[in-house]
């Protein structure tokens, strides 16, 4: 398993550059891509107080001890796959024995979720059932218009 962490990059930019990494990635560590995964921590990049977000990012890549001889090969990938995303690019790798790596796997589902399996939040039977507790609106009322009324105005704060 090679986790690579992403600190001072949007959540969303990680999530695209996994999508775009991760295939060219599996074939440089000769694994397969679900041995593949990044981690985007909810955090900003701070120097001297002032935020450094998106110009400054540390890159942190947790692998196997037997890939480390690929090290300046992935070093290179990464930060020009990151490309102008970021302005400044620090990268730490960190190896690990196989012995000191523990998975427990849950067989009764897939490992990860993928377009093919991941459950809509509405299905058929949803839709239906939103559509007809909308289409009864209060007399006078309008979808999609804004009410302006004074909500307060049967409010007595002397009650």
């Amino acid at each position: 398993m090679i986790t690579i962490e992403i600190y001072g990059l949007d959540q969303y930019i990680v999530g695209e550059l996994s999508r775009e990494m991760t295939p060219n990635l599996a074939k440089l560590y000769e694994v397969e891509e679900d041995d593949i995964n990044f981690i985007a921590p909810n955090c900003m990049f701070f120097h001297n107080g002032i935020d450094q977000t998106s110009w400054n990012i540390l890159i942190k890549v947790f692998a196997p001890m037997k890939v480390n001889v690929l090290q300046d090969q992935v070093a290179s990938f990464i930060s020009e796959s990151i490309g102008e995303v970021a302005i400044n690019k620090n990268i730490e790798f960190y190896y690990y024995s196989q012995d000191n790596r523990y998975s427990y796997i849950n067989d009764d589902y897939p490992l990860y979720i993928t377009k093919n399996n991941i459950v809509n939040e509405y299905d058929e039977h949803d839709d239906e059932d939103f559509d007809d507790e909308h289409e009864e609106l209060e007399e006078g009322d309008e979808e999609g218009q804004i009410y302006t009324g004074n909500i307060f105005k049967d409010f007595n704060p002397g009650n």
